[in-house]
């Protein structure tokens, strides 16, 4: 079979459930060879082999982590020419997503971005995306040299599928423009013991009606019984209740969970291009003509201050 090339997402050797989901989006399409690169590369091995990974590319570099993106695409070109794919994917983060169209002008290919699903097809991979703010959904494939495509988070299950997930080093010579731009200092961020928003299965997101910095501690409640991610609006964002890095929208973050819960948020369509292709959404707004229940699964027409606390009740008296 083709051989697809699959760049991986880790930290210090633990891969990030994306990549996973892109190991099985790329056993439709061919055999797996992952790239993995950076301190703890070779640790990534055996979970890459447990999921499907028939090869397992390796490269530590300071570089990797001193300088910004083009040495990751220096790498990921080198692995291209390794391997001539027939396909390159990669995790749709704003790195992966630069890393993806550096790659496609350097080989001269067409680039997929945000894709939700794969499929093989008789003249290469197609992609589904929701396009227009997600207003539509469409499938395309690349028509030009080998395609770059990069997916989603919640596109594809993560499923065990055991491989030879052979480890051979890859030989990278970095470019002139390599070291153009270097990281001089990190700060951590602050950890809330929450799932990545992008990645979360679950996503409890507050808008406008949650009025106020001091009550999003009832959308965290419900989040925190969920084991959810906490999202935000623009208009909850911009008022200063919540991180900018929680925003969910089209200005924001894009999310896919298995279950979005919109709450106090009137479903304008900057919030809804970030979060309509979630598998399940429930509103709950005071508002019975909002926008947000032309979109959603389930509805509930009520204060958000006395629905989400029974919610939250409700589900930790089952957890119980």
């Amino acid at each position: 079979m083709a051989e697809v090339l699959v760049y991986v997402d880790h930290v210090d050797g633990a891969v990030r459930k994306p990549t996973l989901e892109l190991l099985t989006l790329a056993r439709r399409l061919g055999d797996p060879v992952a790239l993995s690169l950076g301190a703890g590369a070779e640790a990534t091995a055996a979970t890459l082999a447990e999921h499907g990974a028939v090869k397992v590319l390796v490269a530590d570099a300071p570089e990797f982590a001193d300088y910004l993106v083009v040495p990751k695409v220096d790498a990921l070109q080198a692995a291209y020419d390794a391997v001539s794919p027939a396909a390159v994917l990669l995790p749709s983060s704003a790195e992966a997503k630069e890393i993806a169209a550096r790659l496609a002008v350097r080989i001269g290919s067409g680039i997929i971005t945000d894709a939700t699903d794969l499929e093989a097809g008789a003249e290469g991979p197609v992609a589904t995306q929701a396009v227009f703010a997600a207003a539509f959904t469409t499938k395309s494939r690349v028509s030009k040299g080998t395609p770059v495509i990069t997916v989603k988070p919640n596109s594809a299950p993560v499923e065990a599928a055991p491989a030879a997930g052979a480890v051979e080093t890859l030989s990278v010579t970095f470019g002139a423009t390599a070291t153009g731009t270097k990281v001089v200092s990190r700060t951590p961020r602050e950890a809330s013991g929450r799932p990545e928003l992008t990645e979360a299965a679950i996503v409890v997101s507050g808008g406008r009606g949650v009025n106020g910095a001091e009550n999003f501690a009832v959308i965290e409640a419900l989040a925190d019984a969920l084991g959810a991610a906490v999202g935000a609006s623009r208009a909850a964002v911009d008022a200063g209740w919540y991180p900018h890095s929680n925003q969910v929208g089209q200005t924001g973050k894009s999310v896919s969970p298995q279950l979005y819960i919109a709450s106090g948020i009137s479903g304008a369509i900057q919030h809804r291009a970030g979060m309509q292709t979630s598998k399940t959404i429930v509103a709950i707004n005071k508002d019975s003509e909002a926008p947000i229940f032309d979109l959603v699964d389930y509805g509930v027409v009520g204060d958000l201050f006395a629905v989400v606390p029974q919610l939250t009740e409700e589900v930790n008296s089952r957890k119980g």
